[in-house]
């Protein structure tokens, strides 16, 4: 959805990619996210929020150097307003990782 005005506001949907580890599913995700706001005309940089949902904070943590390299290759060095959740199942039941994302292009 795009909002009109100034910038035009677009919200990207919860993404999901099952299966695979949350390493995996988290690079997929991304991708996916990206390939929205590219399709909107905008950059890596032009996203200005996620919300990430896990449904293991223990599996996250463990695996943040990993999801660092994973976020580098898609942002570089832009790192968003980034709130994460742990919640206890996602829709899709092999899905660990859904991330959500504004970007303002």
């Amino acid at each position: 959805m795009l909002a009109r005005a100034g910038g035009r506001v677009l919200f990207v949907a919860g993404q999901a990619a099952p299966p695979g580890t949350l390493i995996e599913q988290w690079d997929k995700v991304l991708a996916r996210i990206l390939a929205v706001v590219q399709a909107a005309g905008g950059r890596p940089e032009d996203i200005g929020r996620m919300t990430v949902y896990v449904t293991d904070l223990a599996a996250y943590r463990a695996s943040r150097p990993a999801l660092g390299e994973v976020h580098r290759r898609y942002l570089g060095r832009h790192y968003p307003a980034m709130a994460l959740v742990e919640v206890k199942g996602l829709v899709d039941p092999q899905a660990v990782v859904e991330i959500e994302a504004t970007a303002v292009i």
